[in-house]
């Protein structure tokens, strides 16, 4: 039987295991939706169909003209950047305000001979961005035939 403590000693392992509890963010511990700079990413489903891929941003709150879609040879880039600005007024005293900015940026290589990159298509509905990405009529995949033996 295998234990994971070696030489009787559980004292060896204290640092180790304290260092794990103290340097993780207990409330985000396995959450990849956050970047090292700890600006949210958002989440990012991807859908293969016959005829393309299709490519959903979850990203609530937001505009259309709150993106920004590049594509850079084969490189498909989706950024946003918002501030929100508030103006203040004579009549009125901080004692805290806390400014809201977020920004994100989502990058994905695509391949030449499969996406018909000229033909590609978003929109902004519902909290979500969507892209629609065509395949090339050769990369398509072709129904199943029979074929017969001579």
């Amino acid at each position: 039987m295998k234990t994971a403590i070696r030489n009787g000693s559980l004292f060896n392992h204290l640092p180790m295991l304290f260092d794990d509890f103290l340097n993780r963010d207990l409330f985000n511990s396995g959450d990849t939706s956050f970047s090292d700079t700890n600006t949210t990413v958002p989440a990012v489903n991807i859908k293969e169909t016959a005829d393309r891929y299709e490519v959903e941003v979850a990203a609530p709150g937001m505009s259309k003209e709150d993106f920004k879609i590049e594509l850079d040879g084969t490189m498909l880039t989706i950024s946003s950047e918002k501030t929100n600005n508030y103006q203040d007024r004579e009549d009125e005293r901080f004692y805290r305000r806390e400014f809201s900015y977020q920004s994100f940026q989502r990058s994905f290589n695509l391949k030449r001979d499969v996406v018909d990159s000229d033909k590609i298509e978003a929109r902004y509905d519902k909290g979500v961005l969507q892209l629609l990405i065509p395949k090339k009529e050769e990369a398509k995949q072709k129904p199943r035939r029979l074929i017969q033996i001579s």
